[in-house]
């Protein structure tokens, strides 16, 4: 009984003496545990951090790589402006227009057409003439709608005015007196009446060799409206017809121009027996616009 006595007194007081330290050394260690944690999770913190950084630097950095780019092409295109030469020619023309005219068939000079007036009391003009005209040329295509480079299509509009000199009216129209001095009788000479035609028109305009002084053009088919005077038989004045053309142009000066030109108007049939199928060639002069 002693020596168990004495056993327990000394189991005691060994665990009075270790158990303190143990209790240190367990608490030590879960303190050591919390700090690694914690230092594990700040530098999970600190990693993010450093990635959420990265990504803003490089958002920052694009918009200035964007901006450059757009810097550079934009002092590229400066060095080209100033290095190419400035263009001072311009869609538009204005021309005016003169030259030979011819019909295809001589007309009476009358107004009013007799069939029971002896020959010699109407005769015909000339069947060769002159013209002068104008007109302008507005621009539609550089390139025939992408399907030609280097070649305009132009919008053509005209007035011109055409005479072929003057023939001697219907005694029964223009003095009937005359009618008297035909058959021997007394009376005066019938008044000369002047034959002329007004052309109005309109027609696509082909301009090739874009960007040269010399450009040649070509209308493949043009509209075009024959004032006639005197008047037809039946008092028609008004011939519609097609216009056919071809010239070509040669810029001497800025947006100054000379050319030349061939026009044939066809209208496919007389208007009352006066027939207006002709021929004009001559020059022009242009001012672009």
């Amino acid at each position: 009984m002693n020596k168990f006595t004495t056993r327990l007194a000394i189991a005691t007081a060994v665990t009075l003496v270790l158990a303190p330290q143990a209790l240190a050394s367990s608490k030590a260690e879960r303190m050591a545990e919390a700090a690694s944690s914690r230092v594990e999770a700040l530098e999970a913190q600190l990693q993010q951090m450093q990635y959420e950084l990265q990504t803003l630097r490089a958002e920052a950095a694009r918009p200035q790589a964007d901006d450059a780019a757009k810097v550079q092409e934009l002092d590229q295109w400066m060095r080209e402006t100033k290095t190419s030469p400035v263009s001072t020619k311009h869609a538009n023309t204005m021309f005016f227009r003169g030259g030979y005219a011819s019909m295809d068939n001589p007309r009476n000079g009358v107004s009013i057409q007799s069939d029971v007036v002896p020959l010699g009391a109407q005769d015909r003009s000339d069947e060769d003439g002159w013209y002068i005209g104008a007109g302008f040329d507005f621009g539609l295509t550089d390139d025939v709608w992408g399907a030609l480079s280097d070649t305009e299509v132009l919008a053509e509009l005209m007035v011109e005015y055409k005479e072929f000199g003057s023939a001697q009216g219907n005694c029964l129209a223009s003095n009937p007196t005359c009618l008297a001095a035909l058959v021997g009788g007394a009376g005066g000479p019938a008044r000369d009446v002047t034959v002329n035609q007004l052309t109005l028109s309109a027609a696509p305009k082909v301009k090739f060799m874009k960007g040269s002084d010399f450009r040649p053009w070509l209308i493949p088919v043009g509209l075009g409206f024959h004032v006639i005077s005197p008047p037809s038989e039946s008092i028609t004045v008004l011939n519609p017809g097609m216009m056919f053309a071809a010239g070509g142009d040669y810029r001497v000066w800025k947006d100054i121009f000379v050319g030349v030109d061939a026009r044939y108007h066809l209208t496919g049939g007389a208007a009352d027996g006066v027939d207006t199928d002709g021929l004009t060639a001559g020059g022009y002069i242009g001012i672009g616009f």
